[in-house]
């Protein structure tokens, strides 16, 4: 269990979490982080539409994509 004294949560239900994800199978656990991933994207979308409302949608997605990909990869993949 987590020595965090800022997590919130409850510690038997920490045991339950870790329990059920040793349970599901590496697969499963991937499609999580791809869902979780997709909605972090979703929801910094309309903070990018907001912030730059006369870029493009390829303008947009790079922008998104720039809050989890690191600079330098970012310049060397997209110029």
């Amino acid at each position: 269990m987590s020595a965090d004294p800022i997590n919130d949560t409850h510690p038997m239900i920490e045991v339950l979490l870790i329990e059920g994800y040793r349970r599901i199978t590496p697969s499963e656990k991937l499609e999580r982080v791809v869902a979780l991933t997709r909605a972090l994207h979703e929801l910094a979308l309309p903070d990018v539409r907001r912030r730059h409302p006369v870029a493009d949608p390829r303008e947009q997605a790079l922008r998104v994509a720039s809050r989890t990909i690191e600079p330098g990869l970012m310049l060397r993949a997209f110029g």
